[in-house]
């Protein structure tokens, strides 16, 4: 009974029957062996998922690749820098800032990216990434390719919540957890029908008297506001930011974070970040090797999850 139960489960959501075990050995593991800090770990994981959750709502709904999302997260983090250079700190006002500018960076952009579909949107999104990632290597203000610490953490009215990774790991999980209940609301929403309507079928969208341009572009917009909120919260947790906090390479982590969560699943871009980062950390601490191995295991689950998928479909 317990077996046929267990199957069941793993046939209606394979996201989590694979990658929670998958977290769950990692989480532990690297505490048995010594491998990780837990709360630096715990911070980045969540910073990371709040990326990953941004970028699964606009895949998920929007159909939208996006190969530049680290973009706004990296200038969320520069917004914070500069925010700190000049003697501003205060949380709130930082994310504000970081918001705007991470959103007004995607609706420029998109301006242009979201004119095209395919191979096409995910090769310009790049292009405007590594745009914004080379601006910010050639400013020797911000240290240049070597990047800056940053000279102080941000506060809450005064108050230096941010002085620990502990601190950092609470506040970015209860920011994770209000993005998450916000964005389930907004994908039930009409908004969100209507995003994902013209993801489906554009044509009869279209046909209907719909424009798919603005609604496409709010979502890119708020998706990179929140990527921004992300780097506000990573630059605290590092003290340090550099031009590669905006490198197409992370945007690639971003994405395989969504895809091994499942792309229309928006907790499963954040077990999906969560188990990402976890197993980085424990096979990182093992092996020097340990992109040959963490490759091994992300194909090992997603074909585990294919079939998973697949027998669902067929299972009467």
């Amino acid at each position: 009974m317990l077996l046929h139960r267990l199957t069941d489960f793993a046939r209606r959501e394979p996201t989590t029957a694979l990658l929670a075990p998958v977290f769950i050995i990692a989480l532990f593991a690297g505490q048995v062996l010594g491998v990780s800090a837990p709360a630096t770990l715990l911070a980045r994981a969540a910073i990371f998922a709040i990326a990953a959750l941004s970028l699964s709502f606009i895949l998920g709904q929007g159909g939208m690749v996006s190969l530049g999302h680290a973009a706004p997260m990296g200038l969320g983090a520069y917004v914070t820098l500069s925010l700190s250079m000049l003697g501003f700190k205060d949380l709130l006002g930082v994310m504000a800032c970081a918001f705007i500018v991470g959103a007004l960076f995607s609706a420029l952009t998109g301006l242009i990216a979201l004119r095209t579909r395919g191979v096409y949107f995910i090769m310009i999104t790049l292009a405007f990434a590594q745009m914004a990632y080379y601006a910010m290597s050639s400013l020797s203000v911000f240290g240049g390719t070597d990047g800056i610490a940053l000279p102080l953490r941000s506060t809450l009215f005064g108050w230096p919540l941010l002085r620990s990774d502990s601190a950092t790991a609470l506040l970015a999980l209860g920011l994770l957890a209000a993005l998450f209940w916000g964005l389930s609301r907004v994908t039930r929403s009409r908004f969100g029908m209507a995003l994902r309507a013209s993801h489906l079928n554009e044509a009869r969208f279209t046909a209907l008297g719909f424009e798919p341009l603005p609604y496409r572009l709010m979502a890119y917009s708020f998706a990179g506001g929140i990527s921004a909120l992300a780097g506000v919260l990573l630059a605290n947790l590092t003290d340090y930011i550099a031009p590669s906090f905006l490198d197409w390479h992370r945007s690639g982590e971003l994405i395989v974070m969504v895809v091994l969560g499942g792309v229309a699943r928006p907790f499963g871009a954040i077990l999906g970040a969560f188990a990402l980062i976890y197993l980085e950390s424990l096979l990182g601490g093992l092996t020097q090797y340990w992109n040959l191995a963490l490759g091994l295991i992300l194909l090992a689950i997603v074909l585990a999850r294919g079939r998973f998928e697949r027998t669902a479909r067929i299972a009467p």
